[in-house]
């Protein structure tokens, strides 16, 4: 089974629709005040949470396109991945104006002190570095180094829930059940590099 090139564009329609509704429902809850009482700390949560879902997006096309048996899904999966990076930025853009008043020597001075900061910190510098070089020119330029550093993808995916899991200072259900959904996936990935190379031995 395939997707026609016009069922791709419709994916990514809906994609950049998901995306801007977030965004959308992200404006009206500051708007309306539906964050509460420590609105900063709520806001700067929502973002955290939304990229890291659109990381578990991101690697979930793989396993779809392999069950499904649709190769072509893989062409939505950098747009994907670029809208996990823009929703990081905005968790980071939160951060630094609300909690730091933009004052990047505090942002400095956090990402020493705070183990969590500094796994939030390099999460996001890789995300950057496969956000830059997504497209295929790099990929050209680069040649298998371009898979080599795409894979990076799976750091992120162990660095960031944990992060989230020490930035909420407690165990609760939700940086939980991240954890486990990243565990998942990672265990899938693990799974199948052990199969595909156990074949070619």
């Amino acid at each position: 089974m395939g997707l026609t090139p016009k069922a791709i564009s419709v994916l990514k329609c809906g994609i950049h629709l998901l995306g801007g509704a977030l965004l959308g429902w992200l404006i009206l809850a500051v708007q309306k005040d539906y964050f509460g009482a420590d609105a900063a700390k709520e806001l700067i949560k929502y973002c955290g949470r939304t990229a890291l879902e659109f990381l578990f997006l991101t690697l979930l096309i793989s396993p779809l396109a392999l069950w499904t048996r649709t190769p072509a899904l893989i062409r939505v999966r950098r747009l994907v991945g670029l809208w996990c990076f823009f929703w990081a930025c905005l968790h980071l853009l939160a951060f630094a104006a609300l909690e730091l008043g933009w004052d990047l020597s505090l942002l400095l001075g956090e990402v020493v002190k705070r183990p969590y900061m500094l796994l939030g910190s390099l999460s996001w510098l890789l995300l950057l570095a496969l956000a830059v070089t997504s497209n295929r020119w790099s990929q050209q330029q680069l040649g298998r180094d371009w898979a080599h550093l795409h894979r990076a993808v799976y750091v992120v995916a162990v660095l960031a829930p944990i992060h989230y899991l020490w930035s909420v200072k407690s165990i609760t259900p939700k940086p939980v059940i991240y954890i486990f959904i990243a565990a998942l996936l990672l265990l899938w990935r693990l799974y199948r590099r052990f199969n595909v190379t156990s074949k070619k031995m």
